[in-house]
């Protein structure tokens, strides 16, 4: 019965996902809190998590060790950006969320035009996660609630997209 529970959270999940899937993600050059800046097109090749959160987001804050997990198993093939709104949080509360969680992916600040660029709307429940592949192509994107909880509270479905997607871009094994 679990896993039945477990393979419908998973479906369910796969239904709301992918909103904005397929189409280019749009480009940013957005500063982290020392004012260094990072650009999408910097990471061409790599497959991309942009997470749009906030410092005072309980969810975004459970999220942190599943972003972790995925710096471990991936390495330099996954790059994360998270992005807050700097309108909502400043350099002080994002030190002391980075310090407080253990954050060791840059944190971006935006003014609200990235998020409204990737989101085409005026607002969100954060997390909201963006899944880009090597070419800029927008391959998931998921909103945290109730049918995502296997992507933003356990990794399992997270993890299960990236794998898809590495492989899908992994070079065919030579023939022999």
């Amino acid at each position: 019965m679990r896993t039945f529970v477990s393979l419908l959270l998973l479906s369910a999940a796969a239904l709301v996902a992918g909103e904005h899937t397929g189409r280019r993600a749009p480009g940013f050059a957005l500063p982290d809190s020392n004012m260094k800046f990072y650009d999408l097109a910097d990471y061409r090749g790599k497959v991309v998590l942009v997470e749009f959160m906030q410092t005072d987001c309980d969810h975004c804050a459970a999220f942190v060790p599943v972003l972790s997990q995925v710096q471990q198993k991936y390495g330099a093939r996954v790059a994360i950006l998270s992005v807050v709104n700097g309108q909502h949080d400043n350099a002080t509360k994002v030190r002391q969320y980075i310090a407080g969680h253990k954050v060791t992916y840059p944190v971006l600040f935006d003014q609200g035009q990235m998020e409204y660029s990737y989101l085409l709307k005026g607002t969100v429940n954060n997390p909201y996660l963006f899944l880009i592949d090597g070419n800029g192509t927008i391959r998931n994107d998921w909103e945290y609630g109730p049918f995502t909880r296997d992507v933003f509270e356990s990794g399992k479905a997270l993890f299960a997209e990236i794998d898809r997607l590495l492989n899908a871009n992994a070079p065919a094994a030579p023939k022999k």
